[in-house]
């Protein structure tokens, strides 16, 4: 699939938050029906699947407020397996390098 050509930052940024807004409306609306106990097997998946979508997000925001931070010259935390190793962050939804951050 191909964007339009006129699609430009703000379409982007309107349609990733309206992907956002459906995806954690669709999360509460299926959580609930876990409550109710009248999700299927489909509504449990699609809720794991929904919930490993929002904490990717919600790792993404906070490696970009991490690298803002350091970008100012503040001390971060950075999560290493090993001193000379960092994490392959995008599989764990992070910065979008697998490079560590430069001073």
């Amino acid at each position: 699939m191909h964007k339009p050509e006129n699609f430009n930052k703000t379409n982007n940024h309107t349609l990733y938050y309206t992907i956002g807004k459906i995806t954690v409306d669709k999360l509460t609306s299926t959580l609930s029906k876990m409550e109710d106990d009248t999700a299927t097997a489909e509504d449990r998946q699609l809720a794991a699947l929904l919930q490993e979508i929002s904490a990717l997000a919600k790792n993404r925001l906070s490696v970009a407020a991490n690298e803002t931070e350091f970008s100012k010259g503040s001390s971060v935390w950075v999560e290493r397996t090993a001193q000379s190793h960092f994490p392959h962050i995008r599989l764990h939804g992070g910065a979008l390098e697998d490079y560590p951050l430069k001073s």
